[in-house]
């Protein structure tokens, strides 16, 4: 109990060593994880930005140049990178972190990636775990980038206090955007690569749907290679985000399902059921549903 209490405090001294070694605890279940995450102070009020989107919008160099300008004003930023899960090895694919070089080294930065371990939104028990452990950091924000992969994108509503919906201009046509969930769960829209042909246009139009909502939805346009526009979404992003109630206990119940539903798929092991499968494959009248009725 002391070398937990004591890894509490180096935690919430903004040791990042201390943030890794309990990080490392919480992602692999090792004691005494559970009993940290029942003991740290989660209930901080560390904005949790989430940036989801379409792959190739950007949303790695978006995060690259958003945190070098948070950093310029002496602001503490933590980053969840959310990569997906091979199916292969069962790890993570880490190339879009070769995009943060050259901020692993700075004092104010701590970046952490995670493996969606099969959630497709890339949102697991352990993404919501880990994100807790990060508000006792004593960081300024935290930014959780998401793989970003259609419908499943909303999935990161129920973690983040703003959800950013980076795109591009190529993205297509804006009713689309509306159609696949984006609208509802968006808190704001970035434009990005917005020194592409059409960029004006298509953020234009962007801005013509949004203003019909309840609450408007800022657009912004940004060269996140060339750090423009960076210096507006940033200002927005440290602004208190305005939740009600009622939105509030349907996120916590979205938090609360993905937490049972990890405990109780606890004792299914994937790398266990690729190789009953391979066995299984042997017999030619293989059915996929005979089969998981042992496993069910």
């Amino acid at each position: 109990m002391n070398t937990l209490k004591s890894l509490i405090t180096e935690i919430g001294r903004g040791s990042f060593n201390a943030l890794a070694r309990a990080i490392t605890l919480v992602e692999n279940d090792i004691a005494p994880a559970a009993e940290l995450l029942r003991t740290i102070n989660t209930d901080t009020k560390v904005p949790v930005i989430g940036i989801t989107g379409p792959p190739g919008a950007g949303k790695s160099t978006l995060v690259n140049a958003v945190t070098a300008a948070l950093v310029k004003q002496g602001k503490k930023v933590a980053i969840l990178a959310i990569d997906p899960t091979s199916p292969f090895n069962f790890g993570s694919l880490l190339g879009d972190r070769i995009r943060m070089a050259q901020l692993f080294n700075h004092p104010g930065v701590y970046i952490r990636s995670l493996a969606t371990r099969g959630a497709l939104g890339g949102i697991s028990a352990k993404t919501i775990e880990i994100v807790d452990v990060l508000k006792a950091g004593g960081f300024d924000l935290i930014l959780v980038e998401t793989v970003g992969v259609g419908q499943s994108e909303v999935e990161i509503a129920g973690l983040a206090d703003k959800t950013i919906v980076v795109l591009v201009p190529e993205s297509g046509d804006e009713i689309q955007q509306i159609k696949s969930g984006l609208m509802e769960i968006a808190q704001g829209f970035v434009v990005n690569k917005a020194d592409r042909e059409g960029a004006d246009t298509y953020a234009n139009n962007l801005k013509k749907l949004v203003h019909h909502q309840q609450n408007q939805i800022p657009v912004f346009k940004t060269v996140a290679d060339k750090a423009q526009g960076i210096a507006e979404l940033c200002e927005w992003l440290l602004q208190p985000a305005l939740r009600d109630n009622e939105r509030k206990s349907y996120l916590l119940t979205e938090k609360a399902f993905k937490i049972i539903q990890h405990y109780r798929m606890a004792d299914v092991d994937r790398k266990q059921l690729h190789g009953k499968i391979r066995e299984a494959l042997k017999d030619p009248g293989f059915n996929i549903y005979r089969f998981t009725d042992n496993w069910v």
